[in-house]
């Protein structure tokens, strides 16, 4: 299986859940995250914290995490909230 790469044709295509900000709301970075996004090519994209440094060694043994992919954060509220935008089959 092709491993999926963002590239020049990738494109942000619809938010999973509300708007972090939404109705004023404030969140740790005031940036805009944490945040779920379907891309145009069908994966998702997920905006958190990298506790990469800091998780990598406490992974099941099952688990991994290569040079080219990181460890995100991703509170409960922003997942559960994204959960009814995620599809239900691949």
């Amino acid at each position: 299986m092709k491993t999926p790469k963002f590239s020049h044709e990738s494109a942000f295509l619809s938010r999973l859940g509300p708007d972090p900000h939404e109705n004023g709301a404030q969140t740790i970075a005031l940036r805009g995250c944490p945040d779920v996004w379907m891309l145009n090519d069908g994966n998702f994209a997920v905006i958190g914290i990298d506790i990469t440094d800091a998780a990598a060694a406490k992974l099941p043994p099952t688990a991994g995490c290569g040079p080219d992919e990181r460890i995100v954060l991703v509170p409960r509220k922003t997942l559960v909230l994204a959960k009814a935008d995620i599809p239900d089959r691949v």
